[in-house]
């Protein structure tokens, strides 16, 4: 694959998931409401997965472009889940604080350790 294709990969794959963390994010806040951030937290665990997924089933390159670094890496916002913790160490809602951090963290991980030897095992 050449730099430029790889290039319009993660560009499309980027595209696609930027969109698709607007909305969902958008979406599950509009259902769960903003005293925590859960539209965030949903978003990061999705794409953790996904990614998990793709590297478990040993995808090759071009697909490692488009949906890896392309749309997981667009879906996936480690900025927003830092500022979505300062609001909440702002707001002095310390127990939110550890639930995002911690929750994060862990359910992400989980998620990406649970899809990829899921997928591993299909492969």
């Amino acid at each position: 694959m050449t730099t430029f294709v790889a290039i319009l990969l993660v560009f499309a794959g980027g595209a696609v998931g930027a969109v698709l963390r607007y909305v969902m994010d958008g979406y599950v806040k509009s259902l769960a409401g903003t005293a925590f951030p859960w539209g965030t937290l949903t978003v990061n665990v999705i794409g953790a997965a996904l990614l998990g997924a793709l590297h478990g089933a040993g995808t090759g390159t071009d697909t490692e472009a488009l949906l890896g670094t392309g749309l997981c890496g667009a879906l996936t916002t480690f900025s927003t889940f830092e500022l979505d913790t300062v609001h909440l160490i702002q707001d002095r809602a310390y127990g939110r604080v550890a639930a995002n951090a911690i929750g994060s963290l862990a359910l992400g991980f989980l998620a990406f350790i649970a899809l990829h030897a899921l997928a591993a095992h299909f492969r």
